[in-house]
Order: structure tokens, then C-alpha cells, then sequence
């Protein structure tokens, strides 16, 4: 599998001009006190199974609009309050099974795996929370779901429920309010970025795995499969939206939120990645906003970077900086 982007000199150099919109703060602040103004419905209920050394636990928070989210919560049986890994899914995974979970919590964390909404059906062991809100004219998948306006775009509702998760662990009596980090691979590592950006050293730290969600206008125009090339689907049938897409995209771009971010960093990319350009990385990397960055290149990986290589690093990392 050959390089697909930018060579690593020339991407430790590469910082676009990621547009971003005017009300872009405005939008998101108005966004998140909505659903802030909603009463925080958490339940924590225990869950029987074949895991009996660690506390398996099933969370339901309140996510955008007031809508009932799932996630799981997974943690050693003693000793607290701990630090918190909040952790969110790549794209059309879900929660999954909590034996598919276990990595953090052995490492001593309270691990957090949120369920994304409508998702959950191409891959591990399905998903559990509906999307109860519908959209226009949209191509098979997420990506162009809504993509008429920003107010009604798929994933103004998948990151605000992030941020409501992040807001509800806090109040976890067995967490440490004030060392929750945020992770994800791919899909899961740009709600990760969002989710730093919104809140800024409201987490401790942000670890981005090959996060999706970056640089919409060159992701778009050149990654060659899914899930990008929905919305290049979407653009060769509605030809004179373009204008109209990238207008809503920029309210959800990965680099544009990183610029906002402040919390310590651990990034990773994998040079060799068809799904997610390493230069949509580095045009989230190279602009982060806060100074404490690192960035974890595999060289002859693609999409699945460093997997539990690169987990090793991510807690190492993160246990300095806690």
C-alpha cells in the first residue's frame, strides 16, 4: 500500500486556510445552552455478565434535544474517585459489547464508551441509541444527513451529545471531575477534537486516533472511498448545492475546533490511510491550539494506525500528564 497523501516533511509544514464561519462560536454556544437548558436525566444501572472483574455499568444520559443516549461505564471495582477516559466510536460502530472494552479500565480508569446515535450497524457489537430526528434528500450513511443547514445537520446532534456525556462523568461520584480525557479513532477522534474545542481545559487532555472529520474541502474532493465520498455522491446529484454543503460543514470541521482546543494532545496518522488523508490530520494538528501537542506517525499503516501499539503510548502519555 503506497503513501496516499503528502510527504511527512512536507505535512509537519502543511497548515490550510480551513475556512471557518463568522457566528461559528455563536452557533455553538447557542447549541450547546439549549440543550444545557434541558433537566440531566443520568441513570447508572449495573450489569450482570461474563466480565466479574471490573464494574461493568449501563449509563443513559441526556444528550441533545433532551434525547435519551446510552454508553457504558467500565471500571475497576476499587479505589476512587479515578481519573476518566471518555471514549467515542468510529464511524457506524456503536457501544457495542462491554468485552470489547475492557483495555482502559484494566489500566485503572474509569472507561466511558458513548453510543452513537443511529449508528452501531457495520461493525464490533452494534449500537443501541436511535436518532429520533429526521432529515432531507441524503445518501445512504451519516455524512450528508441534514446537510442542508447546520441547525439541522446530523452532527451537531452527535457532538452535542459528547459534550453532555463529558459534563454528566464529571458528576460520577466514582470519577475525578477534573482528569477526564477524551479519545476516539477516526470518527470517534473527530467528535474528540469537538469535544476539546468546545470545552477547552474543561478536559485534561484530548487523544485523537487518525480522527475523520477534518478539512472537509480537500477530504472531500480527494479521499477516494467512504465515508468522504457520500457527500461527493450527494454533490454529483445536487450540483448546485456545493456552495450550500461546505457552508454547513465548516460549523463541524475537526481543524477548525482544534484551533479552539487547549487541553494536552496525543494525535496519531498512519501515512498510509485511504480514509482519512494524513493531511487532514495535520491541518487539525498543526493548528491545535494548545501548546502541549504530540503527534504519532506510523509510517506504513493506513487507516488502522498503531491499534494497541499506539494504546500502549496513549497511556503512558496520559498517565505523565496526570
Amino acid at each position: 500500500m503506497p503513501l496516499t497523501d503528502l510527504t511527512l516533511p512536507e505535512l509537519a509544514g502543511y497548515r490550510p486556510d480551513v475556512a471557518e464561519p463568522d457566528d461559528f462560536d455563536a452557533f455553538w454556544a447557542r447549541t450547546l445552552a439549549e440543550a444545557r437548558a434541558l433537566p440531566q436525566q443520568l441513570s447508572v444501572t449495573p450489569v450482570p455478565g461474563p466480565v466479574s472483574e471490573l464494574v461493568v455499568e449501563d449509563l443513559f444520559f441526556s444528550g441533545y434535544a433532551g434525547d435519551p443516549v446510552r454508553a457504558w461505564v467500565i471500571r475497576p471495582r476499587s479505589g476512587g474517585p479515578l481519573p476518566a477516559v471518555v471514549e467515542f466510536i468510529g464511524y457506524n460502530g456503536g457501544r457495542g459489547l462491554p468485552a470489547e472494552h475492557l483495555h482502559w479500565a484494566a489500566a485503572g480508569f474509569v472507561h466511558v464508551v458513548m453510543d452513537t446515535r443511529g449508528q452501531g450497524s457495520g461493525w464490533g457489537g452494534g449500537g443501541a441509541t436511535p436518532d429520533p430526528h429526521g432529515t432531507g434528500a441524503a445518501f445512504e450513511g451519516f455524512m450528508t444527513r441534514g446537510i442542508e443547514s447546520p441547525e439541522t445537520y446530523y452532527y451537531r446532534r452527535v457532538f452535542t451529545d459528547a459534550v453532555r456525556l463529558v459534563e454528566a462523568v464529571r458528576s460520577l461520584g466514582h470519577v475525578d471531575a477534573g482528569r477526564v480525557a477524551v479519545t476516539g479513532g477516526s470518527q470517534g477522534g473527530g467528535i474528540t477534537l469537538a469535544v476539546a474545542g468546545l470545552l477547552g481545559d474543561g478536559v485534561v487532555a484530548a487523544l485523537p486516533d487518525v480522527p475523520f472529520l477534518c478539512h472537509f474541502r480537500r477530504s472531500v474532493v480527494l479521499t477516494p472511498g467512504r465515508p468522504f465520498t457520500e457527500v461527493t455522491q450527494y454533490l454529483s446529484v445536487h450540483r448546485d448545492r456545493a456552495d450550500e454543503v461546505f457552508a454547513t460543514l465548516s460549523y463541524f470541521d475537526g481543524a477548525v475546533f482544534a484551533r479552539r482546543a487547549s487541553a494536552p494532545a496525543l494525535f496519531s496518522v498512519g501515512l498510509m490511510d485511504d480514509i482519512v488523508l494524513p493531511s487532514t490530520v495535520f491541518a487539525a494538528f498543526n493548528g491545535y491550539g494548545g501548546p502541549d501537542r504530540e503527534i504519532a506517525v506510523y509510517e506504513f499503516n493506513g487507516h488502522e494506525g498503531g491499534q494497541l501499539f499506539h494504546w500502549q503510548r496513549q497511556v503512558e502519555w496520559l498517565r505523565q500528564r496526570l
